[in-house]
């Protein structure tokens, strides 16, 4: 019970630092045209950033801080046409400005903690972006390749959730998500197999639509 507690307060404390970093990020764009872009924008790629940040060694604040600045930065190209799709994916483009971000960040606590050079080596040991100079196996890259994937099928069922009503949302992640039973749907939420199956056929739709948008950004 206590872990679970404990497993609570933290998700609490990174709603409330997504809020806040949102927040805070609409407000500097406050000045820009379709607002309402970057914000989901924000909603779509902000956990991508966030996990990755949190793996390569980064703590909650600062990953956040990582979130924020990355988002920036890409708003900033994009305004002035900075980004050529010729060049390279969005997905490796992302990538790489999430790198540097990260980079900022351990450069950015070097400087605030004044840490001698023992100790600053020693908290970066295990951290991803210490490996990720190497040609041969590039770290970062693995683990973002991992993240992006389970971000954008999070994205997708996110999306979908919008479109749909709570009672058919709850049925599909229930009979396909989580793969439970016809039966099992059916005496859990008191629907009838007709259900289940126009549930999965209709949020099916939907999700396999929001995954071909999303995916977009992988080419």
């Amino acid at each position: 019970m206590e872990d679970k507690d404990k497993n609570q307060d933290s998700d609490d404390v990174v709603k409330q630092s997504f809020a806040k970093t949102r927040k805070s990020l609409i407000a500097k764009l406050d000045n820009w045209e379709d607002q309402r872009t970057w914000d989901e924008f924000y909603q779509t790629y902000w956990r991508l950033i966030y996990s990755v940040a949190i793996k390569s060694g980064l703590r909650s604040e600062e990953a956040f801080d990582c979130v924020q600045e990355t988002i920036l930065s890409i708003a900033k190209q994009s305004k002035k046409n900075l980004y050529d799709p010729s060049q390279g994916s969005f997905k490796a483009w992302l990538m790489n400005m999430t790198r540097w971000r990260i980079n900022d960040q351990f450069r950015k606590r070097k400087k605030d903690t004044a840490m001698g050079g023992d100790d600053y080596e020693e908290g970066r040991k295990t951290a991803v972006i210490d490996r990720v100079e190497d040609p041969q196996g590039d770290v970062l890259g693995r683990l973002w390749e991992v993240e992006w994937k389970k971000n954008i099928a999070d994205a997708a069922l996110a999306r979908v959730k919008a479109q749909v009503s709570p009672k058919q949302y709850q049925i599909f992640d229930y009979y396909v998500v989580k793969q439970w039973n016809v039966s099992k749907v059916q005496s859990h939420l008191g629907v009838t197999r007709a259900q289940v199956y126009l549930a999965k056929h209709r949020v099916g739709s939907i999700l396999k639509k929001e995954l071909e948008k999303l995916n977009e950004d992988d080419d």
